[in-house]
């Protein structure tokens, strides 16, 4: 299987001396609260890190957008790709993703075939819609979400792929576009799509088939894989690991416990302080989920979209229950369950994430070490030659 390592490039200072109850941070995090130092150093050690991840003989590295959060520095992932690109020769790009319905069409296409040539075709163009508050960010309707999100991929498509092109749509207007540069990759550099659950968004990846990074594990994750399968199937396309990738959390100590001891308070970080900062409920977010974008679930999830997990505070006590099925523990016990996972999927890529929470950058770097000599062996060794799903689908 092929091993991306997946980078969320959080600011590089822990912010929980700003939190108001100990772990909500204030909106907004005014100009005050950003060091530009902090902010130079992380984008520096973070660089240096995945020019590290493809001298260790990693397949990838992951990053993806966010705006107005320390969650993440990511505001632009073409800049990042742009400025890796010209720091490595082999490593692939996945910008996961470029968050479509919020920018200019005609412009990111431009980008991601400026990117193709600057990396000699090792981008990879992931697409997604982003979360509400993003648009709120940006200023964009959450209601027009899934329209403008079909339209800027159509153009993006068109301008690759058509010797020139003409649009007339109902957010954008192009008229007698030839795109210049074109991509190095033909027809086009692969596009990849994260799904948390929403039936158009699966509908949208069988429509171009576009491999797909199903969620978590859980009834849900296996109601999507269904539903892409059988869609796929139904066009005569047959569903191969290619199709599929996995994200996981990783961390490598000499035991479980130890891992939960060293990792555990960068865990509760990010979730509490990090990921929930400016967080939009599901409820608040009216017109950003399709009528039916649940029919593909079995009948006991097909509830309102919840999100109380998300905004429930976790403890110590919640992490060692979460780790006791996650990767977390030996380097032995990281690979088994690692592979366990991608077998149970067939999933041909797996996205790593093992620097959550702003953890400081010498713990990343020994996590990037210890798992490239004890697991990604073992990892890139396995072959995923089936997906168990389609098999069924089939039968």
């Amino acid at each position: 299987m092929d091993v991306f390592v997946f980078d969320l490039l959080q600011y590089g200072k822990n912010l929980k001396h700003l939190t108001t109850d100990g772990e909500h941070l204030p909106f907004p995090m005014e100009k005050k609260h950003f060091d530009p130092a902090v902010a130079v150093k992380t984008y520096a050690e973070h660089l240096d890190a995945w020019v590290e991840l493809e001298r260790l003989g990693f397949d990838g590295v992951s990053f993806n957008e966010h705006h107005a959060t320390p969650y993440g520095l990511m505001n632009s992932p073409n800049l990042l790709a742009a400025s890796i690109a010209q720091r490595t020769k082999k490593i692939k790009l996945l910008m996961y993703g470029n968050l479509l319905p919020l920018h200019d069409p005609l412009r990111l296409a431009e980008e991601i075939a400026m990117l193709d040539c600057l990396s000699d075709g090792r981008i990879i163009c992931g697409v997604a819609r982003g979360a509400a508050r993003e648009y709120r960010i940006l200023g964009v309707r959450l209601a027009e979400s899934r329209a403008r999100f079909d339209e800027c991929f159509e153009i993006m498509r068109r301008a690759w792929t058509e010797e020139s092109f003409s649009f007339e749509g109902k957010f954008n207007s192009y008229k007698d576009v030839a795109l210049w540069p074109r991509p190095v990759q033909q027809p086009h550099p692969p596009v990849w799509v994260p799904i948390t659950g929403s039936k158009d968004s699966i509908d949208w990846a069988v429509k171009y088939d576009v491999p797909i990074t199903p969620g978590v594990p859980g009834p849900a994750r296996e109601d999507t894989l269904k539903y892409y399968i059988a869609g796929l199937t139904k066009r005569g396309i047959r569903v191969t690991p290619k199709h599929l990738n996995i994200m996981v959390s990783s961390y490598i100590a000499d035991s479980k416990e130890k891992a939960i001891e060293e990792v555990g308070p960068y865990a509760i970080y990010f979730h509490n302080t990090l990921f929930n900062f400016d967080h939009v409920r599901a409820a608040q977010s009216v017109g950003y989920y399709q009528k039916g974008s649940e029919e593909h679930l079995r009948k006991e999830l097909r509830a309102e979209h919840d999100d109380s997990m998300r905004m429930k505070d976790m403890n110590m006590d919640d992490i060692r229950l979460q780790a006791e099925f996650m990767p977390w523990g030996t380097a032995d016990e990281v690979a088994r369950r690692i592979i366990a996972e991608a077998d149970a999927v067939g999933a041909g890529t797996v996205l790593v994430n093992m620097n959550r929470g702003s953890m400081p950058h010498d713990m990343f770097l020994t996590q990037m070490h210890r798992f490239a000599e004890q697991v990604l062996p073992k990892l890139h060794a396995h072959k995923i030659t089936r997906v168990p799903l389609a098999e069924a689908v089939a039968a």
